[in-house]
């Protein structure tokens, strides 16, 4: 701006794209001049921590009802007792892997396109042409937009491999298989591989038969084709971590494996890893279930920020909430899902639903079957449940959330079709909840301390409930507890006096 003197013809304008404001003016000796202006202001969202009151901005209620899709043979032949599944976001495809009971029971996979409540699917690939491929897993890794395929190769003497696998349309090419353990893998249930989105790497966790049966854990470098290792870190040192799972807690950037200790009564535990570099390493492990536990199956809760295990309590289904801090993890109580027999449950979350899905065998029929549940505070609860395949499902079904069409999608072995490969696209029920907007440079109403906030959906009467810190309001308390107000009705909430 200029420093003393008269200026005449002040024009003003706001450059909406990069925030400013232009000044021009009539200078010195008449020269036309200008200053750029630029506003000191910060934008606060209305979170626990600044909270006034309620908005009265109009609410909209929509209610996506739970649909199931008809099932779509992926394999017409037998597949073996696990099914995995990932979603590549870089092509935005479901990869189904398996064991091909027709074909020498090689590890195969396929490629799958969700549209609506359907799938159709390319051409089976066989990355193994290993006799009895087994204990068969995968993940995506974002950072290199490959797949990652873990298994047991049992023609060479039951080593560890894994082998990246690129997705072109509906297709899927590997590259050569790469040696994790030159022991033996072997679980009896799959190997579990996860990624790492902090660290950029991939997870991988299993029981070494080779060593006395102790659980292990391996950090892998993709790049290309190929992935690289680093060395073994055991976080079970005693006999038989068998049934081992893992999920990767994006909140705490930490791994979550969860296994049943075999050398401690057959208990549930769960470890923390910390993935640096190449290394990993662990806290100590925390007992889940102080009982027999069996397939224990984890999976992380991005939208209330905790991790869920799906597991049999002797034959029991059963599911319980952790909670990562540093190096550890706490439980809250377990919640039961299925009361009868309950074979080989595998957990997924569902970010659009905000829920988690378990798939499971029911009864001694086995009978594929699933429920949702949602998690609050340190505690799930769940809806009815619904069967998917009449017949046996034989083992861990694939389970997978295709972020691109907001569904999630069931693969498994068809009981009730000779045990062939079969997929069905789950619409997972939830009721959507938003409040109108206010436009820019308009007014907004709030119904202040002390006043009674008649747009709300979804309450519990005489519950009281708490400001979050992303803004919306829940039961439990966030970091800082912030009481919101008491509810009076489904709609209606007395904000805090």
């Amino acid at each position: 701006m200029r420093n003393g003197g008269n200026t005449n013809y002040w024009g003003l304008c706001e450059d909406t794209t990069n925030d400013r404001i232009v000044i021009a003016y009539d200078g010195a000796s008449s020269n036309g001049i200008s200053n750029v202006y630029n506003p000191d202001f910060s934008i606060t969202n209305i979170t626990s921590e600044n909270y006034i009151g309620m908005s009265q901005g109009v609410v909209d209620v929509s209610v996506i009802s739970q649909a199931l899709g008809s099932a779509v043979v992926f394999e017409s032949a037998a597949v073996g007792s696990n099914v995995a599944s990932t979603f590549d976001s870089n092509s935005n495809k479901v990869v189904i892997v398996y064991q091909d009971r027709a074909n020498s029971y090689y590890g195969t996979a396929i490629v799958g396109t969700v549209s609506g409540t359907s799938i159709s699917f390319g051409s089976p690939v066989v990355f193994s042409s290993a006799n009895r491929t087994q204990e068969i897993q995968i993940t995506f890794d974002s950072n290199s937009n490959k797949v990652v395929v873990a298994y047991d190769d049992t023609a060479d003497g039951n080593k560890g491999k894994a082998i990246v696998g690129t997705v072109s349309d509906t297709s899927i090419s590997f590259g050569s298989a790469v040696v994790f353990n030159n022991g033996s893998t072997d679980m009896g249930t799959p190997n579990a591989i996860t990624f790492d989105s902090n660290s950029n790497k991939v997870v991988i966790a299993f029981q070494d038969t080779a060593d006395t049966n102790k659980g292990k854990a391996i950090v892998g470098t993709v790049s290309g084709t190929s992935i690289s290792f680093g060395s073994e870190a055991t976080f079970l040192n005693a006999d038989y971590a068998t049934h081992v799972s893992a999920t990767f807690d994006s909140n705490s950037n930490k791994v979550v494996i969860v296994y049943k200790d075999g050398s401690n009564s057959t208990h549930g535990y769960a470890v923390v890893g910390t993935v640096s570099g190449t290394s990993i390493s662990f806290g100590t492990p925390v007992v889940f279930e102080a009982a027999e536990t069996n397939n224990p199956n984890v999976s992380f809760d991005t939208v209330n920020n905790k991790i869920v295990i799906a597991y049999a309590d002797g034959t029991v289904g059963t599911a319980i909430v952790g909670t990562v801090s540093g190096e550890s993890i706490s439980f809250g109580s377990p919640v039961i899902f299925n009361s009868t027999e309950t074979t080989s449950p595998r957990v997924r979350f569902d970010a659009t639903a905000g829920k988690m899905v378990i798939a499971y065998g029911e009864g001694s029929s086995n009978v594929g079957t699933f429920k949702t549940g949602t998690v609050n505070g340190t505690s799930i609860s769940f809806d009815s449940a619904t069967v998917f395949e009449s017949g046996a499902t034989n083992g861990q079904n694939g389970l997978v959330y295709d972020s691109n069409a907001e569904k999630m999608v069931l693969s498994y072995y068809s009981g009730s079709n000779s045990g062939y490969g079969t997929s069905k696209v789950l619409q997972v029920g939830y009721t959507d909840i938003t409040r109108g907007q206010v436009n820019a440079d308009s007014s907004a109403t709030v119904d202040i301390i002390g006043s009674l906030s008649t747009n709300q959906s979804g309450l519990t009467a005489a519950q009281q409930y708490f400001v979050q810190n992303d803004g919306t309001i829940g039961e439990t308390a966030d970091s800082p507890s912030v009481l919101a107000g008491t509810a009076i009705s489904a709609t209606e909430l007395l904000v805090k006096t």
